[in-house]
Parts: C-alpha cells; sequence; structure tokens
C-alpha cells in the first residue's frame, strides 16, 4: 500500500471538496460497555505490548464533551488515546470525533463508525459530507452515524511533511525516468518527502499504525457505551475494520468490509495487482470511449486508445502543456487526472473533456481532475492526505522496493501488468525506501476467529482494491460472507445497485448476511 494510488472510496473526495470539516472540538460520555482488554493478535500482526486493563481504564471511562460544530445536525467532540499503547501513562493523543445521531422512526440499534479509506481520508469529513446525510435512510434512523478521524489524518494530531508550494513541485516529479539522472531526481524527492515528515512529525511519525487506529476505535466503542462494533470501512477502511477483528473478535458487531484489501499481501504484491486493477478499469473506460465519435483516444479499440493515452503521456513528459495557471499539465499531473477518474465512471465524461482539451494545449481540465485527487483547493492549500498516506502505509508494511535497482528490476512484470501505467505505478513503490520509521506490521492472514457474521464486498472491475482481494478476505475470515457486484469503480454501497444496498441495508439493520455467492449488477 505504498504507491500513490490511494484506497479510499471516491466519494470521500467529494465530501472533502464541500470544505464540510469540523471546527475546534472539546474532550472528555461515561458506559456500561466492555472495557480494555489484552489483545490476542495472530500471528504476525503488529500490536503493540499488551498492558493492563488498569492502565487503559482512564481512556476508556472519559467522558466526551459534544459540542456544535459547523454543520447543522452535526456534534463534534474530542477523544484522548495513549500516544503509545505500551506506554499507557505517557503522553496522549486527541483524536477528532463527529457523529449525527439516529433520526428514527423505529428502535436506535447503536453506533455505527464509517471510514472512507486512504489512509489518510478525513472520516469526520466523509461523514459531514456524505455518510451522514446520504447513507440509505433506514440506517440513518436506526444508528448514531459516528467518524474518528484516524490517528496522523486531518484533525488528530496530523502528520505534517512537505509545505504547500513543494508539495507542487512533489506532485510533479516525473515517475517514469528515462535516464539515471532523473532516476536520482525521483530517489531524492522521496528522500526529502521523508525527511520532511521527520522533522516536522517525529513524535506522532512511529504511532500512526492501522493497528493503532484500531485500538482507538475500541476505546471509542466504549465510550460511546456500545458493546460491540458495527461498521462500514470502505477500501483502506476495510484493512482497518479488518484489523479491529482480529484484535477483539468478540467485540465486532455488523462489519461491512467494501472495497477489500487483501492483507496476506506484501506491499510489491499489492502494487503490482493495484497496477493491473487500474488496467481493468482503464479497459473499461476506453471501450466505452471508442464507441463515442467525439472519443480523444480514437475510434477503434481500446488497444488504440491505450497506445494513444500513452503516447499522449510521453509528449507531456517533453513538452508540458499550459493550464491556465503557473503550474503547466506535466506528465504526472496528466496520469494522476486519468487515474482519479477510475475511481467512478461518472467521472467519465470530464476525462474524456479533459483529454480533449489537453490535446488541444489546455490542461486545466485533467490538472482539476488531479487536484481533487490530491485534495489540493483552489488556494493552493493541500489537506494532509498525502502525508498520512504515507506515513501509515509505510508504517503499516515493509518497503515494496529498497533501492532504484530493485524497482528497474520489476520493470517488466509492472508493464505486463500494466502498458499504460505500469512504468508509473512501478516506481511510485519507491516512496518508502527512505522512510525514517522502521515499519512495525508484516502481511499476514487474518482470521478473526470467534468474530461475528462479517460481509465482505468486492468490484469485479475495481481499480483500487482488486476483486480477488475481497474473494481473499472472505476466505480468511473464520465468518466472513463475500457479497459481489458486478460493475466499475471503486467500491460498491451507495453507487447506484439496489441490490448491493438492499443487502447491506439487511445486514446492518437485521445482522442477516446475504447467501453464500451472491451477486448483484
Amino acid at each position: 500500500m505504498d504507491t500513490r494510488q490511494l484506497l479510499r472510496t471516491s466519494a470521500v473526495t467529494f465530501a472533502t471538496a464541500l470544505g464540510l470539516l469540523i471546527t475546534g472540538c472539546s474532550a472528555d460520555s461515561s458506559s456500561d460497555a466492555p472495557g480494555p482488554a489484552e489483545t490476542s493478535p495472530a500471528p504476525g500482526a503488529s500490536a503493540p505490548s499488551p498492558v493492563s486493563s488498569a492502565a487503559l481504564k482512564p481512556y476508556y471511562t472519559q467522558r466526551l464533551t459534544w459540542r456544535a460544530c459547523g454543520v447543522p445536525g452535526f456534534e463534534c467532540a474530542t477523544l484522548k488515546a495513549p500516544l503509545d499503547y505500551a506506554k499507557p501513562d505517557g503522553p496522549s493523543v486527541k483524536l477528532a470525533v463527529a457523529r449525527v445521531k439516529a433520526t428514527g422512526p423505529g428502535k436506535r440499534i447503536g453506533s455505527l463508525l464509517v471510514n472512507p479509506g486512504g489512509p489518510g481520508g478525513s472520516a469526520v469529513a466523509y461523514l459531514q459530507g456524505y455518510a451522514g446525510i446520504g447513507y440509505p435512510a433506514p440506517v440513518r434512523a436506526r444508528y448514531d452515524m459516528v467518524a474518528i478521524d484516524p490517528r496522523g489524518v486531518a484533525r488528530s494530531e496530523p502528520v505534517e511533511c512537505l509545505d504547500d508550494k513543494q508539495m507542487d513541485t512533489y506532485t510533479q516529479v516525473d515517475l517514469t525516468p528515462d535516464d539515471q539522472a532523473e532516476i536520482n531526481e525521483l530517489d531524492t524527492a522521496y528522500k526529502g518527502f521523508a525527511a520532511s515528515c521527520e522533522k516536522r512529525s517525529a513524535a506522532v511519525l512511529p504511532h500512526v499504525s492501522t493497528v493503532e487506529a484500531a485500538r482507538d476505535m475500541d476505546v471509542l466503542r466504549a465510550v460511546l457505551g456500545d458493546a460491540k462494533l458495527s461498521y462500514v470501512g470502505a477500501s483502506y477502511g476495510t484493512f482497518l475494520g479488518a484489523t479491529y477483528a482480529e484484535l477483539y473478535p468478540d467485540r465486532v458487531g455488523r462489519l461491512v468490509l467494501d472495497g477489500a484489501v487483501d492483507p496476506s499481501l506484501s506491499s510489491r504484491r499489492m502494487n503490482r495487482d493495484q497496477t493491473a486493477g487500474f488496467e481493468t478499469a482503464f479497459q473499461s473506460f476506453a471501450a466505452d470511449c471508442v464507441q463515442k465519435p467525439d472519443c480523444p483516444l480514437g475510434t477503434t479499440s481500446p488497444a488504440d486508445a491505450a497506445g494513444r493515452l500513452k503516447d499522449f503521456f510521453a509528449e507531456l513528459d517533453a513538452h508540458p502543456v499550459a493550464t491556465g495557471e503557473s503550474r503547466r499539465l506535466t506528465e504526472s499531473l496528466a496520469t494522476t487526472g486519468v487515474i482519479a477518474a477510475m475511481y467512478d465512471e461518472s467521472t467519465w465524461p470530464s476525462l474524456r473533456d479533459g483529454l480533449t482539451q489537453a490535446m488541444k494545449g489546455d490542461g486545466s481540465g485533467l490538472l482539476t481532475l488531479s487536484d481533487t485527487y490530491y485534495e489540493r483547493n483552489d488556494d493552493g492549500a493541500y489537506s494532509n492526505l498525502m502525508p498520512a498516506f504515507a506515513a501509515v502505509s509505510c508504517l503499516d508494511q515493509p518497503p515494496a522496493f529498497s533501492s532504484p535497482a530493485e524497482v528497474a528490476a520489476a520493470l517488466p512484470d509492472f508493464e505486463k501488468a500494466s502498458p499504460v501505467f505500469g512504468e508509473g505505478f512501478a516506481w511510485s513503490s519507491l516512496n518508502c525506501a527512505s522512510w525514517p520509521t522502521p515499519a512495525s506490521g508484516v502481511p499476514h492472514r487474518i482470521v478473526a476467529k470467534g468474530a461475528d457474521p462479517i460481509l465482505v464486498v468486492g468490484t469485479t472491475r475495481d481499480p483500487a482494491t482488486p476483486y480477488a482481494w475481497a474473494q481473499s478476505l472472505a476466505g480468511q475470515l473464520s465468518s466472513g460472507t463475500l457479497l459481489t457486484y458486478d460493475g466499475d469503480g471503486h467500491t460498491a454501497y451507495g453507487r447506484g445497485s439496489d441490490c448491493i444496498d438492499t443487502a447491506i441495508n439487511t445486514y446492518l439493520l437485521e445482522g442477516t448476511t446475504p447467501p453464500a455467492g451472491k451477486a448483484c449488477d
């Protein structure tokens, strides 16, 4: 999970773009829910050393002070958690939490936590901009909708690295180096990014792992008064949810893992699989595009469209085009713009328009898609999405590659997976090689023996989380059930399939999983 290809649901992009972020909140709700307990992860899991229940009791028994926070109907608070769970008497972190109460009618079931993925996506922004108002009404009627920004993300002790101007430069670094000088430039950019993170975020950097974020969710579960955790995680959020199930199988309520990550894969294998996933998504886009008379990639075949796109990227590598502002559309920015449109087929018309304009010398459309992907605002300010993404990913697993030489050796495999994106995906997988904090996690299967039924959802042509990952995770989990969406785009819930939404809603409201082999289109 250490390419620049984010594991997040596309909806969070638009939620964040709306600017629906929390204002300052203060902390401190008591609960009778189960409190702290020593965790017993499976071999290979990277949980901190167990500590006594008494040491964590102050966190599990804290009271939250809820207050209005700028978005009508929503409340915010601040949850405290140990910076280091192995040293609960040491420094603490303050984590941003938001909720919207169950609307009724019907008896309240409890709290439903949501996470949009990333890592680095703001769950609070996702709740306020989409989930808390856009989830199916029967679900919002019965659940308090809740979100917590994971540690290191947004308003929860955010990881900080480059400033905004430096980020503009970083996002334009050539990811398809043509010679040793360009390889050195890319390697230097990654090292500089890592060094800036260490300089500005040294204290929090070793403590933003997915395991620690899952432990924070258990503290929140207890403080909210829920005996078990009910949760909808999308994309990377499925890894967070599965990690919770591994640590606390007896506290699993109704878990939906949509657009699943396979925790058993190495970073290199995940990046290579993701490369193939984006190729599959592009082929779907190309097949649709060439049927339209104004397709900027031609009207003959998807293969020809792929060739034309690759040629266009090469032209941009040599001659970036104007965008109407100081930045020009480089190959890297254009590639990111195309990638951004692969997450949701509803953006395909924007991609066609952007490509048409760029091929005529106006790169503004593709630049807008790229900026949306990177969460760069119109004023040039970036969210902390990319710093948090790197910090969590590089801590969760060892790096995909340790040197440029290793990347060069793997290029044929990546280019086989995707003739269009393979080279760039391979080089972008070098970004954890110089990370200042050693990885604390390793790839391993997650079984979560004893957990209540868990619903895993996979989309057959998902670019960011290939369908095979959902099949694998459902098979690993002792209580996993796979629900299949035969379609395009990233994740499935709330994306237009009544069949998918009905199956997930039934599970969330009644606890009944769909029958084995259930598939929707």
